[in-house]
């Protein structure tokens, strides 16, 4: 199964839940601003970002290239990511919403959310979603 894992991060710490996501996968690991590839030449792909602002996705780099893939995630397997610093993760519910509404079929049912910097039981966690993603 070929596997993608593509974030953006701000301060390091989703970066740091993707390369875990990741390892956890065996998947290729991205940074938004790298990946240009297509969705679609992946079995399964985990996409994080933090909650910015008023509990939002990232809007000048992450919400323009989510918003391109959607249309392409339809039965696809997908796992979500990110860490926040404040809210009660309403963000990572909105996003939940979309990305079923989408058609995908979301590992675990939810998101996986860390507040502020990952422990290393948020990152073993980060590894147990990426392992849920390759299966």
């Amino acid at each position: 199964m070929k596997s993608a894992v593509i974030y953006w991060s701000g301060t390091g710490n989703t970066e740091a839940m993707a390369r875990a996501v990741a390892e956890g996968a065996g998947a290729e690991l991205f940074s938004v601003s790298d990946f240009n590839g297509s969705i679609t030449d992946y079995d399964a792909v985990a996409f994080g970002c933090p909650a910015m602002g008023a509990e939002t996705l990232e809007e000048s780099e992450f919400e323009p290239f989510f918003n391109g893939v959607e249309g392409q995630l339809s039965n696809k397997k997908v796992a979500l990511f990110g860490s926040y610093g404040w809210g009660d993760g309403e963000w990572m519910r909105l996003w939940e919403e979309r990305v079923k509404a989408d058609g995908a079929v979301l590992v675990n049912g939810e998101g996986l959310i860390v507040n502020d910097a990952p422990d290393d039981e948020a990152l073993e966690q980060c590894r147990a979603l990426g392992k849920k993603l390759a299966e």
